[in-house]
């Protein structure tokens, strides 16, 4: 009997270990598209500006460039998730919790300028302009909430949770 449960052990043993390794090549490869695409998104953004400037519609632009930016921001903290998930092996809240708060953030920017382009455009006039105008209000309402609501999380994380030694 105890030369089966030895058996069984070992079998598992290696199973564990053999999806270890997938896993482990998983984060690998999740990890370089992260990067390329981090990067690629750090070149679009210094292009734009490059191009902006050398047109001097730098203030036209720069919404442009900031979203790329906050793109590169939330890819570069999963690409941080995965380095801690793969150095711990355990899955880390608060790095997705910044990556909602980033995302947020970036999605009040764009509301906010496309509410300022149809103030500033004059286009209150058309059909419906009111009820986009008061849609955007409400959904950075809502925005700022869920904002609230992270950095909320993330403060009882840290005042609760055990103390990492990877951030």
């Amino acid at each position: 009997m105890d030369e089966g449960r030895i058996a069984e052990g070992k079998v598992r043993h290696h199973v564990g270990a053999a999806f270890g390794h997938v896993e482990l090549g998983i984060y690998l490869i999740l990890a370089m598209l992260l990067v390329a695409t981090a990067l690629g998104a750090l070149a679009a953004a210094a292009r734009q500006l490059w191009t902006a400037i050398g047109h001097g519609t730098v203030a036209v632009e720069i919404p442009r460039v900031l979203n790329g930016l906050l793109i590169v921001l939330i890819a570069v903290e999963i690409l941080h998730t995965v380095r801690i998930s793969i150095r711990s092996h355990m899955l880390v809240i608060e790095p997705f919790l910044v990556v909602g708060i980033i995302a947020s953030i970036r999605r009040i920017l764009v509301v906010t300028l496309e509410a300022a382009a149809l103030t500033k455009e004059g286009q209150w006039a058309s059909a419906g302009a009111s009820d986009v105008f008061r849609a955007s209000m409400i959904e950075l309402g809502l925005l700022g909430l869920v904002v609230l609501v992270l950095v909320v999380a993330i403060a009882l994380l840290r005042r609760h949770a055990p103390v990492s030694s990877d951030r």
